[in-house]
C-alpha cells in the first residue's frame, strides 16, 4: 500500500506558514507508508550543517546531553532537521529499504540494499529518529537509528567502495562548494577562502589551485585550523584572523596581494557576520560566493551598497551537476587531503 505519487513531496507538508514546499514548511510528515515515487531509507548518520551544529552547540553550552535532547525535540516538532535559527539542515547516509514502484529509477538507478548519501538538505527531508546513538561534536556528525524519506525529485549518491563511509559523508555534505569553485575561478585569479580550514574550505582551495597561475589565500581563526592549513601544499597564504572584523581582514588581504585584493572570495565560515570581510577583500567587479549557511542576504546586499562595493554577490547552491563525483575525486587525486579527511572523519 502506497500513498499517491507526489514528485515534490507536497502531501508531506503539515504546517505551511511560509509556503507549500517541504523546505519552507514548518512541519512535514515523516510517517509511513511511503508514496509510490518515494524512497525509504534506514538512516545511520546525520551530518549536520556546520553553521547549524555550531549554533545548536552554543545554545546547549556544548553539553552533549543537551544537544541530544535539542535535536530530538527539533525533529519531533518539525518532522525534519530544520534549524529555525540558521534555516539549514545537513544530510544523511543510510541503506535503502523500500523503493516506490513509480520512483524514477531510469534516471536515478537504485534498489533495496543500496548504501546512499542524500544530496538534498535535511531541512526538507522527512525524518524520524528512534534514538541517537552517538554525537561526534568535533565533526558535526550524529549517529542515529531512524528513517528518512526521499521524494521523486530527491538527489542522492551511492556511497563509494574505495573511501570510508564517514569520509564520504563529510565530503558529500559540502560537494556543492568545490564544484561551484571550479566554475567561478579562472586561470590567474587570486582566490580567498574565508573559513578555509574546514572541510569545505580545503576542498575549495584545492579545486581553485587546479587552475593555472592561481594564488590561494586562506583565512581562519583557530590555531588548529591555521596549523592544518600551513601543512597543505596548495595553500599559498595563511592568515589568522576573526572574519567578523572586516577592516582587519581587508587590510591583511591588501597586504598579501599588494593592494589588488582578491578576484574571487569564497565564504564557508560557520558563524554569522562575516559578510563584510568578504566584500571588502574583493576587488572591483570581482565575485563573492557565499556558501555558508550563516550568511545574511540583508547584511551582504546592504553592506555592499553601503561601502560602494561593485562586486558580484553569489548565493551558494548545494547542487551542481556532477558535484558528488568531482568532490570525491579530489580525495582520490590528493593524497594529503585523503589523509586529512580520513584522520578527521573516521
Amino acid at each position: 500500500m502506497f500513498r499517491p505519487a507526489d514528485h515534490l513531496g507536497l502531501q508531506r507538508v503539515v504546517a505551511r506558514p511560509h509556503g507549500t514546499l517541504p523546505q519552507q514548511a514548518f512541519r512535514v510528515d515523516p510517517s509511513l507508508p511511503i508514496a509510490e515515487d518515494e524512497l525509504l531509507v534506514e538512516v545511520e548518520s546525520l551530518n549536520i550543517d556546520s553553521a547549524s551544529f555550531h549554533q545548536i552547540s552554543e545554545a546547549c553550552e556544548g553539553d552533549l546531553t543537551k544537544i541530544e535532547a535539542h535535536i530530538l525535540d527539533l525533529v519531533q516538532k518539525r518532522g525534519k532537521h530544520h534549524n529555525p535559527v540558521t534555516g539549514s539542515g545537513g544530510m544523511f547516509i543510510g541503506t535503502v529499504t523500500q523503493v516506490g514502484p513509480q520512483f524514477p529509477v531510469h534516471e536515478k538507478p537504485v534498489e533495496v540494499g543500496d548504501r546512499i548519501a542524500s544530496l538534498v538538505s535535511l531541512s526538507l527531508t522527512p525524518l524520524e529518529i528512534r534514538r541517537i546513538r552517538k554525537i561526534h561534536a568535533q565533526v558535526d556528525r550524529v549517529d542515529i537509528e531512524g528513517h528518512a524519506i526521499l521524494f521523486g525529485s530527491g538527489l542522492f549518491a551511492r556511497l563509494p567502495s574505495d573511501l570510508p563511509e564517514t569520509v564520504a559523508l563529510a565530503v558529500l555534505d559540502v560537494a556543492g562548494a568545490p564544484a561551484q569553485t571550479a566554475q567561478l575561478v579562472k586561470d590567474g585569479d587570486t582566490v580567498l577562502v574565508i573559513g578555509g580550514g574546514g572541510k569545505s574550505g580545503v576542498l575549495c582551495l584545492y579545486e581553485a589551485k587546479r587552475k593555472r597561475g592561481v594564488k590561494t589565500i586562506a583565512v581562519d581563526y583557530s590555531e588548529a585550523a591555521i596549523s592544518r592549513l600551513k601543512g597543505l601544499s596548495f595553500v599559498d597564504e595563511v592568515i589568522q584572523g576573526d572574519a567578523r572584523n572586516s577592516v582587519e581582514i581587508m587590510e591583511k588581504i591588501s597586504t598579501v596581494t599588494g593592494g589588488r585584493l582578491a578576484d574571487v572570495v569564497i565564504n564557508v565560515a560557520n558563524i554569522p557576520e562575516t559578510e563584510m570581510s568578504c566584500i571588502l577583500s574583493c576587488r572591483n567587479r570581482g565575485i563573492v560566493y557565499f556558501f555558508s549557511m550563516a550568511t545574511s542576504f540583508t547584511r551582504a546586499a546592504l553592506g555592499a551598497e553601503g561601502v560602494g562595493a561593485d562586486v558580484d554577490l553569489r548565493i551558494g547552491n548545494g547542487y551542481t551537476a556532477g558535484h558528488a563525483d568531482l568532490s570525491l575525486n579530489i580525495l582520490r587525486e590528493s593524497a594529503e587531503l585523503k589523509t586529512l579527511f580520513t584522520e578527521t572523519y573516521r
